[in-house]
C-alpha cells in the first residue's frame, strides 16, 4: 500500500481515518469559512486529519440554469484564502486539461470527477503538476476497471493517487454501492476513499436538479468503514435546504461529530488490518 502525502499527514497503510468534506460548491467565501472551521474544530478533537473540499465549478448539473459556481479564477481566489485562513490542505476538481496547472498553484490535491475518470488527457495533464491525484470511481464503471485508470496515472509520472468510490448506477435515478469495490480497488495499492454523500445522491431525480437520500448516509459510512477505507469524503453544510447544490444528500453540520465518533469506533477495530 502507498502513503499518500498530503500536507503534514499521510492516507492510507493504516494512517488515522481522513475526512474531506465542506460544502459541494463553493458559496460566499463566509459561509465556507464557517463550515470548514467547524469541521477542521470537530476534526481536532476527534483526531482526524482534514482537508477541506468544495468546486469552483460544477459542470455537469443537471440544467443549464442551475448554479455552477464561481469558476476558475475567483474560485482558486477562494480555495487560496480559505487554505490560507484555516490552515488546511483543500482539494477540488477540474473538468478540462488547462485548469490543472492554475488550480495545481494552491489545491493539495486534483480531483478528477467521477464522470471523466477515463479521460487519458485530464489524468496526465493532472499527473504533471506533482499534486496528489484522487480519482472518483465512473457510476458505469467496474472496480476492477480502475486499474486502468491507475495504470495511466502511472504512466504520466503520478505515484500519489487516491481513488474514490461514489456508487454505481442502477436502474434510473439511482445508485447503489458494491462494498466490494472498496477492498479490490485497495488492491491496486493505493488508498481507498467512500463518498458518503454522492453515494446517496439520485442524479436527476428531481427533474432538473438531482435528489437524494442522505438519511443513509450513516449507514453506508459504517459499512465502508467497517469494509477498509482510509478515508471519508462528504458534502456538509450548515443549512442543506439553502445549500446551491446537491441539498438534498448533504450531510448537517450539526450532525456530523456524532456520525464521525461512531465510524471511528468501526475504524479503530479495522485499522490493524489495514497496512
Amino acid at each position: 500500500m502507498n502513503k499518500v502525502k498530503v500536507g503534514n499527514f499521510e492516507i492510507g497503510g493504516g494512517e488515522p481515518l481522513v475526512l474531506l468534506a465542506g460544502p459541494c460548491v463553493l458559496e460566499d467565501l463566509e459561509r465556507c469559512l464557517y463550515i470548514g472551521r467547524t469541521i477542521k474544530d470537530i476534526c481536532a478533537r476527534l483526531g482526524l486529519p482534514y482537508v477541506f473540499k468544495a468546486s469552483f465549478d460544477k459542470a455537469n448539473r443537471s440544467s443549464f440554469h442551475s448554479f455552477r459556481g464561481p469558476g476558475l479564477e475567483k474560485g482558486v481566489e477562494i480555495l487560496q484564502r480559505i487554505k490560507e485562513d484555516l490552515g488546511v490542505p483543500v482539494v477540488t476538481d477540474i473538468h478540462e486539461t488547462y485548469q490543472a496547472e492554475p488550480v495545481a498553484k494552491v489545491a493539495d490535491i486534483l480531483q478528477i470527477p467521477a464522470f471523466l475518470c477515463r479521460q487519458t488527457d485530464l489524468l496526465h495533464a493532472a499527473a504533471l503538476t506533482g499534486k496528489v491525484v484522487n480519482v472518483k470511481k465512473g457510476q458505469f464503471l467496474a472496480p476492477r476497471d480502475m486499474s486502468n485508470v491507475v495504470d495511466k496515472l502511472h504512466a504520466s509520472g503520478c505515484e500519489q493517487i487516491l481513488l474514490t468510490e461514489r456508487g454505481a448506477s442502477f436502474g434510473y435515478n439511482n445508485l447503489v454501492v458494491d462494498m466490494r469495490s472498496l477492498p479490490i480497488m485497495r488492491g491496486f495499492g493505493c488508498p481507498v476513499i467512500f463518498d458518503g454523500t454522492h453515494s446517496v445522491q439520485l442524479p436527476g431525480g428531481a427533474g432538473t436538479t438531482s435528489s437524494g437520500q442522505r438519511e443513509f448516509v450513516e449507514y453506508l459510512v459504517r459499512a465502508a468503514v467497517a469494509t477498509g477505507v482510509d478515508g471519508l469524503f462528504l458534502e456538509v453544510h450548515d443549512n442543506p435546504e439553502e445549500a446551491l447544490s446537491d441539498g438534498p444528500n448533504m450531510v448537517y453540520l450539526d450532525k456530523l461529530e456524532k456520525m464521525l465518533k461512531e465510524v471511528l469506533a468501526i475504524h479503530d477495530i479495522v485499522r490493524p488490518k489495514l497496512h
